[in-house]
């Protein structure tokens, strides 16, 4: 094993073999005088060749933790964080293809005196598709334009899948919540637990990763619409103070709209037919219709999701 790295750079992935080369070549591009970091691959449960890829990979520092089973997104965080050697700690999901800056931009942010979070942006990258046309590349820009707009006070509702503490800020907060079984805000917990604790976070302009592995269709965003809106009601369960308020469905006809969806959408499996029903339609509606009859599927499955949640319990 080599000396101590500055900084650990840790990937959970699931199924990732065909997503980890384009961020291993990303990571092995880094510009030149880079200080001397470590990647450790978390591969939750499915083997599909990710060790094996590993296990070649010869131009970086690279160490993997094997699951027997899938144990989720949380867990597989909480074991890399907790094996990384670095003082820099830099969370980095399989999916990104990261810029020749990427790992010493993370860490040229942690100098000084006073600790922080550091959250750096990743923009949707779409293969041409009717759902792309229809949604997913506009959404992307809206997402992207609204994150840099965020002021100050609400960077924490950003940290996600390319973000960076250091070890004494880790050791402070301490792990992700193991509540969190399902997809999304684990992530934005993290970044209201940092907030709380008064520790400032801070936008990483200059780390603007590509987001390679967003949703490929209006089934697959519904149903991570179902499952976010879900995390969502056990995020305002274990913080009740936070500004985070109940999903609404909103006002007129479209708020109408979306309340019937939600209504009808009481499942994953029903907010995945309808996925799959709208992106049959994609191809043959205008593009305008394709984008109401997408975003419908996605807000009122994200309605639905959160409606549909239990209340948690108190203990961890």
């Amino acid at each position: 094993m080599s000396a101590v790295p500055e900084a650990s750079i840790v990937v959970p992935s699931y199924r990732g073999v065909s997503r980890l080369p384009a961020l291993l070549n990303s990571l092995a591009s880094q510009e030149d005088g880079t200080p001397p970091f470590e990647i450790i691959v978390v591969i939750d449960g499915a083997e599909d060749g990710s060790s094996e890829l590993l296990e070649a990979e010869e131009r970086l520092e690279v160490r993997s933790i094997q699951f027997s089973e899938n144990r989720g997104r949380v867990a597989a965080l909480n074991a890399g964080f907790n094996a990384a050697r670095g003082d820099v700690l830099i969370r980095c999901d399989d999916d990104l293809v990261v810029p020749p800056g990427y790992a010493a931009a993370h860490i040229r942010a942690h100098e000084g005196q006073q600790p922080h979070g550091v959250v750096a942006p990743t923009r949707d990258v779409h293969a041409a598709s009717p759902y792309a046309r229809a949604y997913g590349e506009d959404a992307a820009a809206r997402s992207l334009a609204h994150a840099r707009s965020r002021p100050a006070r609400e960077l924490w509702r950003l940290w996600a899948a390319s973000c960076s503490i250091t070890r004494e800020t880790w050791e402070r907060i301490g792990p992700y919540d193991s509540r969190y079984q399902g997809y999304g805000w684990e992530d934005v917990d993290y970044g209201y637990r940092l907030h709380t604790a008064g520790i400032p976070i801070v936008l990483l302009n200059t780390a603007l990763a590509e987001h390679r592995g967003p949703a490929r269709s209006a089934q697959a965003r519904a149903l991570k619409a179902f499952e976010a809106g879900a995390s969502r009601t056990i995020f305002r369960t274990i913080h009740p103070e936070a500004p985070v308020e109940e999903p609404l469905p909103g006002h007129g006809l479209w708020g109408a709209g979306v309340n019937v969806a939600a209504r009808m959408l009481t499942s994953e499996r029903a907010a995945a037919r309808w996925g799959a029903v709208v992106d049959r339609a994609l191809p043959i509606v205008p593009t305008a219709v394709g984008r109401k009859l997408t975003a419908l599927a996605v807000e009122g499955s994200g309605l639905a999701g959160s409606r549909s949640s239990s209340t948690i319990g108190e203990e961890h």
